[in-house]
């Protein structure tokens, strides 16, 4: 099976049938709200994809390819409230084997088509897309290149991608975090360098927006509250401690958060 090492347990869809069960619900019948405090591995959770949605005007004729789904809370969100069809790529086995089981379980297996695969070398034709949307998954990609002529490839002219996404100095990042245990997995560049990635690829920025001061502010008051026994903690080993390390990250200046909108010109190529 393929897998990154940050992410794969091997106790994915069990322990969150387990928490389930804890609440008295039926893994076998979700529905699709049941999940919403664990299933998108990203900060601010559904709050970043409810503005990223609105950022991208997304809407019910899109295609839209979620790059890095996880276990796919953020494609339920977008089938279930946008209307759109969603495929959802990850290069972890398991989570998209969790992603297949609640697409299923809540009843949305014929919106949202779930494909194991790597985000640089995407299994798509060119112009399959209307929007590319990409939330806190870059910082596990080296070849950032590859990562956004792929975005750039598979969009139809004029398409989106929407970014949210964490830049910084890497130097100074403590371990463990949520997208790394060490530095092996983590590839943090700072905002001008991932800026000119994108770029670089072809993209048209529209919006490019630091959004760190007030994520840590909203993280830091949800977590004083008394934890969900549907957090994202039910699947994410060490949760507490990669996310104290993240916001010591974000109030020491060394790692930002970023919110963007590009699109892929008329005239880009499609090769």
């Amino acid at each position: 099976m393929t897998q990154l090492s940050a992410y794969a347990t091997g106790m994915t869809r069990t322990n969150i049938e387990e928490a389930l069960r804890s609440v008295g619900k039926d893994p076998s019948a979700i529905e699709p709200g049941d999940l919403a405090a664990l299933e998108e591995f990203h900060t601010l959770g559904r709050l970043a994809t409810a503005q990223l949605a609105h950022l991208a005007d997304i809407g019910p004729n899109d295609r839209v390819l979620d790059a890095g789904t996880g276990i796919g809370g953020s494609a339920r969100f977008l089938a279930v409230e946008h209307g759109c069809s969603v495929t959802g790529v990850d290069l972890t086995d398991e989570y998209c084997d969790t992603a297949r089981w609640i697409n299923e379980s809540a009843g949305l297996s014929d919106r949202i088509a779930i494909v194991q695969g790597d985000i640089t070398d995407l299994p798509f034709d060119a112009g399959s897309f209307d929007v590319v949307v990409s939330q806190h998954v870059q910082m596990n990609v080296v070849d950032k290149g590859s990562l956004y002529d792929e975005a750039c490839r598979v969009l139809a002219p004029g398409g989106r991608l929407a970014m949210w996404d964490i830049t910084g100095n890497a130097d100074h990042i403590g371990y463990p975090v949520p997208w790394a245990t060490d530095p092996a997995d983590s590839h943090v560049v700072s905002g001008d360098q991932l800026r000119a990635a994108v770029a670089g690829a072809g993209f048209r920025i529209e919006q490019w927006n630091d959004l760190t001061r007030p994520t840590a502010e909203m993280m830091t008051a949800f977590l004083s509250r008394p934890a969900s026994e549907l957090g994202l903690h039910v699947f994410v080993p060490d949760f507490p401690a990669k996310v104290a390390n993240m916001l010591r990250g974000f109030a020491a200046g060394y790692l930002q958060v970023i919110q963007a909108l590009a699109v892929r010109p008329p005239d880009t190529g499609s090769s």
